[in-house]
């Protein structure tokens, strides 16, 4: 059994178990409520109404309340220097069908609906990025200590070598002294 529905302006075919996303509508997350705007139901035998089908209902759960992707909206008129650019989101409500009712006969599902909370697993998503990226800061404020302490230890043995070659240079010197002393005697 199907059944086309209205909702928001819009129409739409479901069937039990369908997950659809309509216009934002002002229900609780994991509401269940009825929609008794069915336009046609069909099945073994079809019924159309004028304009609705009497005693036809679709019950639905509502699983999500979220905004859509972003769209871009650009304006232009050539030749004019007229250019708009702009981005929109749209809210929306994602249904799921749980039974179609009529004339006495119902369609349900076998499937129950799976609630998201979309705020709440923005948070949780938000919380692990900053915990995360306080494990980095905090590995890298050790890394900076070892690399401190790395720098250090060659500073001491840069200083050693230049000390060495200071003292090569100083005993170098004076065995040049010495010798230009010998030749003068």
């Amino acid at each position: 059994m199907y059944a086309i529905i209205r909702t928001g302006g819009k129409q739409y075919k479901v069937q039990a178990g369908d997950v659809l996303q309509v216009d934002k509508l002002e229900q609780a997350l994991g509401a269940e409520f009825e929609i008794n705007d069915v336009l046609m139901v069909g099945g073994e035998s079809t019924s159309v109404g004028q304009p609705l089908v009497k005693g036809a209902k679709v019950t639905v759960v509502v699983t999500k309340q979220a905004k859509t992707r972003k769209e871009i909206v650009f304006k232009k008129k050539r030749r004019q220097g007229y250019r708009k650019f702009a981005t929109h989101k749209q809210e929306f409500t994602e249904l799921f069908v749980k039974a179609i009712s009529f004339d006495g006969k119902t369609a349900k599902s076998d499937d129950s609906a799976k609630v998201v909370d979309v705020a709440a697993v923005r948070a949780e998503k938000a919380q692990a990025r900053v915990a995360a990226r306080k494990e980095r800061a905090a590995n890298k404020g050790t890394a900076e200590v070892v690399k401190k302490a790395a720098k250090k230890v060659a500073k001491k043995k840069v200083a050693k070598k230049a000390v060495k070659k200071t003292a090569k240079k100083a005993t170098g010197a004076k065995k040049k002294a010495a010798k230009k002393t010998s030749k003068k005697a």
